[in-house]
């Protein structure tokens, strides 16, 4: 027997569907993890700070908000199952999910809710992953606020790259835009704003070798390489914020879904639909432009609804 919705993700897009969910009577089952980078919690689980999420006045960790998100939906009678899903078959409702690495185990669901969330894509350097979330980051409206009045800086090219260091000139005392190449790849428009804001300095042809000092437990740092010139050189800052994109957990879904040219899963505008009836996606799985927990989790009740309403217009013909 199919389970009615079962939820692929345990971040705050998930958890919301999944509360939203058990209590329209739905009785879903949440499979938390996802084999491709996914991280049971969703991305707030490697967020040691959280302070714009609504309710939170108090300011609140990462994983601590994620335990209150998994204590509401078991609360409300979502079965959480703790593994990784390693297949699915969409061609039909009741569709088709494998979840263990060792040993994969069928469930059947008549809806399906994808939240499998993004991942940041990060340099790869000394010192980068040691000072995760002590001063470096990849996202600066969630850390931001952390280094008012101090100089930071932001590696990147891109729109996203601009949109970060503009908004942490507004916060930070000065920011230090590192790009290797002699030209941005952002559009015009948001390259000339940061071109002529007084409080960033970009470097051209440069790349970040090493993040200093972990053995401070702090940035402090970091060691910069003129690729035309092969130089090296210290720039004394007290955050790093890598903008070089996000990944999307969505390889399982490839040959299923339609995606855009990120790998991001496209839904009807203004819904959480995908192309394949019963399937839904929330969340940073298929928001490359806000990428907020406040937003997935909108999403995430966004997707549960649509179910709801989808299986209750499949029952009443009969299906």
């Amino acid at each position: 027997m199919a389970h009615k919705l079962v939820i692929i993700g345990s971040g705050p897009a998930g958890h919301t569907a999944a509360i939203y969910a058990a209590r329209a009577n739905l009785e879903p089952v949440m499979i938390e993890g996802f084999r491709l980078g996914g991280v049971p919690g969703g991305q707030l689980m490697i967020t040691t700070v959280v302070e714009n999420y609504p309710g939170f006045p108090e300011r609140v960790t990462g994983p601590e908000l994620m335990d209150r998100f998994k204590a509401q939906s078991e609360k409300f009678g979502t079965k959480i199952i703790s593994e990784d899903v390693v297949r699915v078959d969409l061609s039909a409702s009741p569709f088709k999910l494998w979840y263990g690495e060792s040993d994969p185990q069928l469930v059947e669901a008549d809806a399906v809710i994808v939240a499998t969330g993004a991942r940041a894509k990060w340099l790869g350097i000394p010192g980068e992953h040691e000072l995760e979330n002590r001063g470096v980051s990849a996202c600066a409206t969630c850390d931001g606020s952390l280094f008012r009045n101090q100089p930071v800086a932001v590696v990147g090219g891109g729109d996203t790259a601009m949109e970060e260091a503009l908004y942490l000139a507004n916060l930070c005392s000065k920011v230090t835009l590192i790009h290797r190449r002699d030209s941005f790849r952002a559009s015009k428009i948001m390259a000339q704003r940061v071109l002529a804001h007084p409080k960033i300095e970009v470097v051209w042809s440069s790349v970040v070798q090493r993040v200093l000092e972990p053995k401070e437990e702090r940035v402090t740092a970091l060691v910069l390489e003129n690729v035309v010139t092969h130089a090296t050189s210290e720039l004394a800052v007290e955050g790093l914020f890598v903008a070089i994109g996000h990944v999307p957990n969505t390889s399982l879904f490839r040959d299923w879904l339609d995606l855009d040219e990120a790998g991001y899963i496209q839904t009807v505008p203004g819904s959480t639909r995908t192309k394949i009836e019963g399937v839904f996606a929330a969340g940073d799985v298929q928001d490359h432009v806000f990428r907020q927990a406040v937003t997935a989790a909108g999403t995430g009740c966004m997707a549960a609804i649509e179910a709801e309403r989808w299986l209750s217009a499949r029952e009443a013909a009969g299906k």
